[in-house]
């Protein structure tokens, strides 16, 4: 494929067009983008060498153009000296070096447009690579968020996580046996503070029982009272 060919294919070229059908958007970008610098370098070294190609027709015309003037006046002395062949032969020469002049203004006609096509060319390349590359970033971000999002789709609609949830519940349940096991031993057992209540308990039982003790007390007949 030439390079003007090529260079027409990514001017003209959708973007997102392009994107739509690759497989992995992310390699296609990169790969536009080195496509577009590739085929910049080489549009840029076909114009250098064709500025250069006219700079060498310019040199060529001028010379040529001395060369016209030269024969010309060649002819005219020649006529001075009455002799006309040799005016004639040097208006011969003059006439093809004219000629000559005309075929290298015409292709320097056409260097220039060919210069002024890649110049034109050249400046639409600059503007996708810079639209290329400004939407990189972007593209490989939205990639690597839509690879993410569709991981997570498929571990959902597999199973997994409806499995590690179950697992977590299988978990929980062995720690309230183990939890259930261990309170289990210390029943009928007394604590500290069970000890003090039990302390306290019993010094107000035997507050009650010496307080009924005297109530009862007090109630029974004297002694002395019969005789």
């Amino acid at each position: 494929m030439g390079i003007f060919s090529r260079f027409s294919d990514i001017v003209n070229s959708n973007l997102n067009a392009l994107l739509d059908k690759a497989e992995d958007p992310e390699k296609m970008v990169r790969l536009i983008i080195q496509e577009m610098e590739d085929t910049l370098v080489e549009v840029r070294s076909t114009s250098a060498k064709t500025l250069a190609n006219k700079k060498d027709i310019v040199s060529q015309v001028a010379k040529l153009e001395l060369q016209a003037r030269d024969w010309e006046n060649k002819a005219e002395l020649a006529l001075s000296k009455d002799r006309e062949d040799l005016a004639r032969a040097a208006l011969m020469e003059r006439k093809k070096t004219d000629e000559h002049v005309e075929v290298l203004n015409r292709e320097l006609t056409l260097v220039e447009e060919q210069i002024s096509k890649l110049q034109s060319e050249i400046g639409q390349l600059q503007e996708k690579l810079a639209d290329a590359k400004a939407r990189q970033k972007t593209i490989i971000m939205r990639q690597q968020t839509a690879q993410s999002r569709l991981e997570i789709k498929r571990n959902l609609d597999s199973g997994k996580v409806d499995d590690a949830m179950g697992r977590f519940e299988r978990y929980e349940r062995k720690i309230d046996d183990l939890e259930s096991q261990v309170e289990a031993y210390d029943l009928g057992k007394n604590t500290l503070a069970d000890e003090f209540a039990e302390l306290e308990a019993s010094d107000k039982i035997d507050e009650e029982l010496a307080a009924l003790k005297k109530k009862v007390k007090t109630k029974q007949p004297s002694g002395n009272s019969k005789k």
